[in-house]
């Protein structure tokens, strides 16, 4: 099976390092791309950095993984997808797997995410995908209040985090997701714990909210100043962020937007002109 390994974190991520390294040792057939620099929080965008009309693509090797093709390409994760589906890079893949993305990727603020939105972008061609995400934040901030702010975690501590958890569980799910229908995403957050601290794998819905959100900090002419902070609602029971708190790594999943088919719209009083506005 061929596999696509991308991110939103960067080519240079620890994660995206260790999801190719056990995504190998499994037997598949894996080619690497991912953002040259960090496109967090950048969706499904569709951006990109030309030079005189082609988009630049940086050759990598990755540590523990020689013999994987990796490119750091400058385009968004989901832009890196579209390429790769229109054999950018040889064959294109039959998987995309998204991370392992540094900081949870649950509730609503998936909507968000520039690793789900790789996944989405797959889904829409009919690939299975898997969003990969590993939560930094302590089980202390994450039960208190539904998660802290990213930005004031230390990322100096980040080659020492538990990857490896999240990317040996991402390679057992596999034969799971490629069970599923054409299309299906799986959203997989795992602890920052030790496998033996994770007390196992639930599915659940999404929360309503995620583990952060933004406020104004500041307004004032010509400028606006926005800060993280932690989300203060209560954790819902059930939810993807509820189980993370109890140290369950947790799966759900998602869908890519498509018609809402079930609104109906009276149009029959709205008058359609050709009359120039």
């Amino acid at each position: 099976m061929r596999i696509l390994i991308t991110n939103d974190d960067g080519i240079d991520a620890p994660g995206i390092r260790w999801l190719a390294r056990a995504t190998v040792r499994a037997g598949h057939d894996v080619l690497v791309v991912a953002p040259l620099k960090e496109a967090s929080g950048s969706s499904a965008a569709m951006t990109a950095v030309e030079q005189n009309g082609k988009i630049v693509v940086e050759s990598r090797q990755l540590s523990g993984a020689r013999n994987v093709p990796a490119y750091g390409v400058a385009a968004s994760p989901a832009f890196i997808v579209l390429l790769a589906l229109r054999s950018a890079w040889g064959d294109p893949p039959d998987v995309v797997l998204s991370g392992i993305n540094r900081g949870a990727n649950a509730g609503a603020a998936v909507i968000h995410s520039g690793t789900v939105g790789a996944t989405l972008t797959a889904s829409q061609a009919g690939r299975h995908a898997m969003a990969v995400s590993l939560d930094v934040l302590t089980p202390a901030a994450t039960t208190a209040a539904g998660g802290a702010a990213i930005a004031a975690i230390d990322r100096t501590d980040d080659e020492q985090r538990h990857w490896g958890s999240a990317a040996d569980l991402a390679v057992r799910l596999l034969p799971t997701l490629t069970h599923t229908p054409p299309g299906t995403v799986l959203n997989l957050n795992v602890p920052d714990l030790h496998p033996d601290g994770i007390r196992g794998l639930r599915q659940a819905g999404l929360a309503r909210f995620g583990q952060v959100q933004i406020s104004i900090a500041e307004a004032g002419e010509g400028f606006v100043r926005t800060a993280v902070q932690a989300a203060d609602e209560a954790l819902e029971p059930g939810s993807d962020l509820a189980f993370l708190a109890e140290s369950y790594a947790v799966v759900t999943p998602i869908r890519a937007p498509g018609e809402a088919s079930g609104v109906r719209l009276n149009l029959e009083a709205i008058r359609v002109s050709s009359a120039p506005v």
